[in-house]
């Protein structure tokens, strides 16, 4: 029996199987979970259906963050199928490509910083909100992905490392406002992946090869070994963590120089 029998999870994210939420999904489920995936459009629909039939799951919904009716339709729809929530994994994150090549104050624009924040930091929020009632005396946890371009300044990453900034004050908040109703939320910060989020960084490849080169470990993080740590921070055995950014970046934070 594996650590999260019985638990209910919504995942969004999931756009193909070299994804961090796949690989958080593929975890969870091997661990014993009831998975429900989300999908942004109709273009996803099919493949992600085709996902949550390879997790033996039949849930695959309809989720634009970006609107407030999606949000609670989404809920709405959930709780057709299930009569509690115990677990949302956020892995949603955009800012518009020509924010994320050169020199960040050149790129920066008002409507792709409010952008970036809306779509990657904001929706954590209003997913937690939404979702309170279906998660409500279920001990539940929240988890999103952020990066170290949170609190480094890291080539490229531009507008985004500031979005992922509020994302990680988000995660402390939301986890003082929903611990008295005893729902944990916490972040994974992850190393660099090669997924097709992270292809419309500029240089990307440049990135892993330098990590490759100096990180303790001398090689990049998995999607698998995201999703190894995922599972045990919404499992009961992280019953004691909250508001926490965990890293699982084969130690690339630690280092001063490479």
């Amino acid at each position: 029996m594996g650590f999260l029998q019985g638990k209910k999870v919504l995942i969004t994210g999931v756009a193909s199987n070299r994804s961090i939420a796949w690989g958080c999904a593929q975890a969870m489920r091997r661990e014993g979970a009831e998975i429900a995936l989300t999908y942004q459009n109709d273009k996803l629909k099919t493949r992600v259906e085709e996902f949550a039939a390879k997790l033996g799951s039949t849930i695959a919904l309809p989720l634009d963050v970006s609107s407030d009716r999606e949000i609670t339709h989404l809920f709405t729809e959930l709780e057709a199928h299930w009569d509690g929530l115990d677990v949302i994994v956020h892995s949603v994150a955009f800012a518009p490509q020509h924010e994320l090549a050169g020199d960040y104050v050149e790129g920066l624009t008002r409507e792709g910083f409010l952008t970036a924040h809306e779509i990657s930091s904001y929706s954590f929020s209003a997913l937690a909100k939404a979702s309170r009632r279906m998660m409500e005396g279920r001990n539940g946890s929240l988890l999103t992905m952020t990066f170290l371009g949170s609190v480094r300044a890291v080539p490229y990453y531009n507008v985004m490392g500031l979005a992922k900034a509020s994302l990680e004050a988000n995660v402390r908040y939301l986890a003082a406002s929903l611990g008295p109703q005893g729902t944990r939320v916490n972040a994974i910060s992850a190393g660099p992946v090669q997924t097709l989020a992270a292809s419309g960084i500029s240089h990307f490849r440049s990135m892993l090869k330098q990590v490759e080169r100096h990180t303790p470990l001398r090689r990049t993080v998995t999607t698998e070994e995201v999703g190894n740590a995922a599972a045990f921070l919404c499992s009961d055995l992280a019953s004691g963590i909250t508001g926490d950014i965990l890293y699982v970046d084969t130690g690339f934070n630690i280092l001063g120089l490479g």
